[in-house]
């Protein structure tokens, strides 16, 4: 089973995380943000990943810290989990509709951060959430997985729909990439022989 448990304290935020990929996404969330805890169920439950994050920031500053380094240790619980990452196909990527809104997200396990977001969002809030930590969130994962992260809605109307495509699609993006293929079970998915 490839799973992780990631401590991470900071005088911003302490973060407790779970992670086992092969799961069946089931999960317990508490980030004190409750759209973020929707958003990171979503993630779970579409991912198919066991997820346990209790996260603890202050959230009377602002809710940037908790939400980035929420990103940054899901991220680095990936990295972790996946080890060598012989067998993945390491990249994947997800069409998922929400009604009137299309999300697309993909994603590469390839050793190397980048991070391009368009939620087309607007608004300041999203039910409890600042809209604009979305992207603080894609970023951070992307830091701590070493991996590259592309997420943008083509279109919609519903802020709620807008971001909840982008976490739908990411979740479906991750598990495409973290599937193992049994043919090539040995090798590392780069032609470099290093990720």
């Amino acid at each position: 089973m490839r799973k992780a448990i990631i401590h991470r304290v900071s005088k911003e935020t302490q973060i407790q995380l779970s992670l086992t990929i092969d799961g069946r996404g089931r999960y317990q969330i508490a980030t004190g943000i409750r759209f973020f805890d929707h958003m990171m169920e979503l993630f779970a439950h579409h991912g198919g990943f066991d997820l346990k994050l209790r996260a603890r920031g202050d959230l009377d500053v602002d809710q940037h810290h908790t939400v980035e380094d929420v990103g940054i240790v899901l991220g680095h619980a990936f990295e972790k989990a996946l080890a060598s990452k012989r067998g993945i196909l390491r990249a994947g990527y997800f069409l998922m509709p929400m009604d009137e809104t299309l999300g697309v997200a993909a994603v590469d396990f390839c050793g190397r951060t980048a991070c391009v977001v368009d939620t087309k969002v607007t608004t300041r809030l999203v039910g409890d959430l600042q809209a604009e930590l979305v992207t603080d969130f894609f970023e951070g994962f992307a830091r701590g997985a070493r991996a590259n992260v592309h997420a943008r809605v083509l279109y919609g109307r519903s802020s709620h729909h807008k971001i909840e495509s982008l976490f739908k699609a990411f979740a479906r993006a991750v598990r495409a990439a973290c599937w193992r293929d049994q043919r090539m079970k040995r090798l590392l998915p780069s032609t470099k022989g290093v990720l």
